[in-house]
């Protein structure tokens, strides 16, 4: 089932179909086009006119931010994590170029899976940008009879707020060109626990995050200690019982050591690592399809 309320979501909360001032890549154009030609054949502008004659839908997966504190310095003195961060750019290109061959074919019937979240789901850290957990499933998924195309919208460093402000957006600009996803993921939330000033309301933010998800979404809790990531969690279960989300447990299939499971860096998982995160995303995808586990 598609889950076409992705074409009405922002409009009946009266949010805007793009985040105002912002394109995904934070520069106010999108792939070097105006927000008008990005939208996709006629999609609603931000004072809610029809835009006619536009190019096609384009993202960039990259945050247009620069590095955090700890990342940048710690980059100075470790090559591991120089290693690991310089796979960002190349990754999000990779990506990009993934997302415009899954949308290129109006023939394609297979269905579409819409990826949300940050460096997790852009796979740093895995030996090529389709080695992370996301291409581990879509091969898995096809290996059981279930090819989906994959659109992936998430960028490197995004936190919750980039998920509400550019990634939720991107796909309302894609359900009006008459595409929606069958499958929605939504991974986030590392980035916001890391520093003290977006921890600060994160629990907020993010049952805002929930409140624009179609039923059906599949979100993963956050296996963190920190007490914010439990209210956090408690507020994906709520939504997992009331409003029909599928919950990707994360800390339940957490591994009981990460030793030769993470990359260079020591922070984002490697192959063996996202191969663990990919079958907690599989059990929930099956949940959400009835399919036998």
């Amino acid at each position: 089932m598609a889950l076409s309320v992705w074409s009405g979501p922002a409009q009946r909360r009266g949010l805007p179909i793009v985040a105002k001032g912002l394109s995904p890549d934070g520069t106010g154009t999108m792939g070097g086009v105006t927000h008008a030609k990005a939208l996709g054949r006629d999609a609603l502008d931000m004072t809610g006119s029809i835009v006619e004659d536009p190019s096609p839908f384009d993202y960039p997966n990259l945050s247009g931010r620069p590095a955090g504190p700890f990342v940048s310095l710690a980059s100075r003195f470790m090559s591991g994590v120089r290693e690991v961060q310089a796979e960002i750019e190349p990754y999000a290109a990779a990506w990009r170029a993934s997302n415009a061959r899954a949308l290129a074919d109006p023939e394609d019937q297979r269905p579409l899976w819409a990826v949300l979240g940050d460096s997790l789901s852009q796979g740093i850290g895995a030996s090529a940008f389709d080695r992370g957990w996301v291409g581990e499933v879509q091969r898995g998924l096809a290996a059981q009879g279930h090819d989906f195309r994959v659109l992936n919208l998430s960028m490197s460093g995004a936190r919750v707020q980039d998920l509400i402000d550019r990634q939720v957006p991107a796909l309302s600009r894609l359900a009006v060109t008459g595409l929606s996803p069958s499958l929605a993921t939504v991974l986030i939330g590392s980035n916001d626990l890391v520093r003290k000033k977006y921890r600060l309301g994160l629990a907020g933010r993010f049952q805002r995050l929930l409140d624009l998800l179609p039923a059906g979404t599949v979100v993963a809790n956050l296996p963190n200690p920190r007490q914010v990531a439990q209210e956090v969690n408690e507020l994906i279960l709520t939504a997992v019982r009331e409003r029909g989300l599928v919950l990707a447990d994360l800390r339940a299939g957490r591994p009981s050591s990460w030793r030769g499971k993470l990359a260079a860096d020591h922070f984002h998982p490697n192959d063996l690592g996202y191969a663990g995160m990919a079958a907690a995303f599989t059990l929930a995808i099956a949940e959400k399809s009835g399919r036998p586990r």
